[in-house]
C-alpha cells in the first residue's frame, strides 16, 4: 500500500509543472486525497484536496486560482496541475490519504529564475 509522487522539477517564475500521484495498493475511490508541501525550515501544509467521487475541492489561499487538484479513480492516479508559479511554491510535494500510513519520498518542485 503506497502513494508514488512524481512531476517535479525546476521552472521558471510563471511556469506550469503536473505532479502526478500513483496509488498501489487500494483503491483510492473511496478516499479523500491531499496534497501536501514543505518547504525548508517550514512545517508540512496542506495545499489541496479533492473528495473521493471528486465533487468537491479544497485550496490553501495561496495557490486559490493557480493549482488544480483532480484525480482517476479509474486509473487510481490523483494530479496538482499548478500554474502560474511562484519561488515561494518551492517545496517538497506529498500525496497524502489516510489510507496509507506516512509520507511517500515527494517530488521536489523548485521555481526559480
Amino acid at each position: 500500500v503506497q502513494l508514488v509522487e512524481s512531476g517535479g522539477g525546476l521552472v521558471q517564475p510563471g511556469g506550469s509543472l503536473r505532479l502526478s500521484c500513483a496509488a498501489s495498493g487500494f483503491t483510492i475511490s473511496s478516499y479523500y486525497m491531499s496534497w501536501y508541501r514543505q518547504a525548508p525550515g517550514k512545517e508540512r501544509e496542506l495545499v489541496a484536496m479533492i473528495t473521493s467521487a471528486g465533487g468537491s475541492t479544497t485550496y490553501v489561499d495561496s495557490v486559490k486560482g493557480r493549482f488544480t487538484i483532480s484525480r482517476d479513480n479509474a486509473k487510481n492516479m490523483v494530479y496538482l496541475q499548478m500554474n502560474s508559479l511562484k519561488p515561494e511554491d518551492t517545496a517538497m510535494y506529498y500525496c497524502y490519504t489516510t489510507r496509507v500510513r506516512g509520507w511517500g519520498q515527494g517530488t521536489q518542485v523548485t521555481v526559480s529564475s
